[in-house]
């Protein structure tokens, strides 16, 4: 007989969203119990070692706990954060995932029980009343969907879609017709997105590292991998500090999409797949190292060693981008997280009451995997600090609550989305802010003694928004970071008047000076090759100017060709660019 544990709130999973949810819970005073599979915190962006995240990268989109986690790797990360290209942040996972445990164990409200999946979950009628796992069942007044995916969706008999959905039902611009979507081949072969089990390299410099061997008789081939890239363009995609570098490559590298449908399985069906996997990506691991030289193996010591080839190169779980995902109140769909017509913003969503509902934002491009298929999707990109960047969008509250079943809400990628649009709320920012409205959100049921459903959307916005420790945006707004002396102010006035949230997503008027920065100066002169595309020449090079900065941006966008220039900021030879923090 299993140990019978009670708590006020119980998150299911230490991901992404489950780790930001219980940290947010235990810190608005509940009682709050999160249980993991693993022994690291963070999921995608830790133990799945995706500790190169894309989206929310602005400086206005820098809020919540994901404003506070860049913070605190800014501190203590040697060598800052600018190493790949593909992300500008760039950090080592162990020390991500310390800083998760370190705010864990900061909260004595906070129990955190290790190595436990969910086995079964208890119902009575349409309310979940606990879950049992391996060693203990947890009685608890709400109970969090953290899990990579979602299982206890499945284990409560909770509606959820798995799969594609026919354009006809949202009219989706991006979604196959239903006749499409019953003879096209990328519809039949992956229900939903590929994942990736990430591996890392590491550079051995004047040591010659051991031979890689692939652990697949007949390899697929590797050959075009990276196109036209070089190889070192190629390793710095995902360059991590300490001269290790990070395999998560898509098109024809190591996403694995063969019998997702296992993935609903057990756990014979779930590890047949991992397997196979690991032994994909060690083959796409050695194809590398034969391309670009036993100078690179298989990094040393990162991941807690696993039996088998790859050890601490190998990530603790597959990058999951996809995953069942919960018939909610309501569904965000790909309308919800594009631009609307002639404007770089989303619609803010409303509630049946007219309320703005946003909890959570994110502005990445939308971005599907399937391997060997391009699947052509609507744009929802623009130029902006001189660069590419993603249009923002946000998360209704509504998304997270089920439409049947009280006493449980969504906090990872299984939340109310359908298969289009989960390529843009997936990434890990978003999944982070998802988490800490969750958490948020059953600490005011619990202090109200109401469900999710009962819970007003405003006080949690301005429980979200006031948060002492970090606060986080709900409104996309490109010209207001939370430094700003009005920002809380401006988030309020358009949670109250949201017919006047703009189209360019600016609040307008003049932006506060930046404060001086501890970086370097430089100086060149400036040249503008394009709408938003520009550069610094000095006599030691050039580089690209990009900055994640409104008041920069602008001043960027007022200068003209040939000015001499003198800036502050930091130098990204992966990327070729200059970071400009300050003109």
């Amino acid at each position: 007989m299993s140990d019978v544990l009670k708590t006020q709130i119980l998150v299911v999973g230490g991901g992404t969203g489950g780790t930001a949810a219980a940290i947010q819970a235990a810190r608005r005073g509940a009682q709050v119990t999160l249980v993991s599979e693993f022994p690291w915190l963070g999921g995608m962006l830790t133990s799945a070692g995706v500790s190169v995240p894309d989206g929310n990268e602005l400086v206005a989109f820098q809020t919540g706990l994901w404003g506070a986690f860049l913070r605190e790797l800014r501190q203590r990360q040697e060598g800052g954060l600018d190493h790949a290209w593909v992300s500008f942040f760039s950090f080592d996972p162990r020390l991500g995932a310390r800083i998760l445990a370190d705010w864990v164990a900061e909260l004595p409200n906070l129990r955190w029980i290790q190595g436990q999946r969910p086995r079964a979950v208890q119902r009575q009628g349409d309310r979940l009343t606990a879950v049992r796992f391996d060693h203990c069942t947890i009685e608890a007044d709400l109970i969090l969907d953290a899990t990579e995916l979602g299982d206890l969706l499945a284990l409560g008999d909770v509606d959820y879609r798995w799969g594609w959905e026919p354009q006809e039902l949202w009219q989706e611009p991006s979604a196959p017709t239903q006749v499409q979507l019953d003879g096209e081949p990328v519809c039949r072969r992956y229900p939903v997105q590929s994942p990736t089990w990430v591996v890392y390299l590491e550079d051995y410099g004047d040591q010659l590292a051991p031979p890689i061997v692939s652990p697949l008789a007949h390899p697929p081939s590797f050959d075009g991998s990276w196109g036209g890239w070089s190889d070192a363009q190629f390793l710095d995609y995902g360059r991590l500090p300490g001269g290790r570098f990070m395999l998560n490559w898509p098109g024809i590298g190591n996403d694995y999409g063969e019998g997702l449908d296992r993935l609903l399985g057990g756990d014979i069906s779930r590890r047949t797949y991992g397997e196979e996997a690991i032994a994909h990506s060690l083959a796409f691991a050695a194809y590398v190292q034969q391309r670009v030289g036993r100078r690179y193996g298989l990094a040393r010591g990162v991941f807690p060693d696993v039996a088998g080839p790859g050890g601490g190169a190998l990530a603790l779980h597959p990058y999951f981008r996809e995953s069942r995902r919960l018939e909610a109140l309501t569904t965000v769909t790909e309308t919800d997280i594009l631009p609307r017509a002639g404007a770089r913003v989303a619609v803010l969503p409303l509630n049946d009451r007219g309320q703005v509902s946003a909890i959570a934002l994110g502005n990445y491009p939308n971005d599907h995997h399937y391997p060997g298929f391009d699947y052509r999707l609507a744009p929802k990109s623009l130029r902006w600090g001189g660069r590419w960047t993603g249009t923002p969008f946000t998360i209704p509250y509504e998304a997270l609550v089920p439409a049947a079943v009280d006493s449980l809400l969504a906090c990872e990628k299984n939340i109310g989305v359908s298969h289009m649009a989960n390529g843009a709320t997936r990434l890990q920012p978003v999944v982070l802010g998802i988490g800490q409205a969750a958490g948020m959100a059953a600490a005011l049921c619990v202090q109200r003694g109401c469900q999710p459903r009962d819970l007003p959307v405003r006080e949690l916005q301005e429980a979200l928004l006031g948060d002492p420790l970090a606060p986080a945006a709900v409104i996309p707004l490109f010209d207001a970071d939370p430094q700003r002396p009005d920002w809380l102010d401006l988030q309020r006035h358009y949670l109250d008047h949201p017919e006047a949230y703009a189209d360019d997503g600016c609040h307008g008027g003049r932006i506060p000076a930046l404060s001086p920065v501890d970086l370097p100066v430089l100086k060149g002169q400036f040249r503008r090759l394009g709408d938003q595309d520009y550069r610094l020449e000095t006599s030691a090079g050039g580089w690209q100017l990009v900055t994640l900065r409104a008041e920069v941006n602008a001043a960027l966008e007022s200068l003209q060709d040939g000015q001499r220039l003198t800036l502050q900021g930091r130098l990204n030879p992966a990327g070729n660019w200059l970071l400009v923090e300050s003109l």
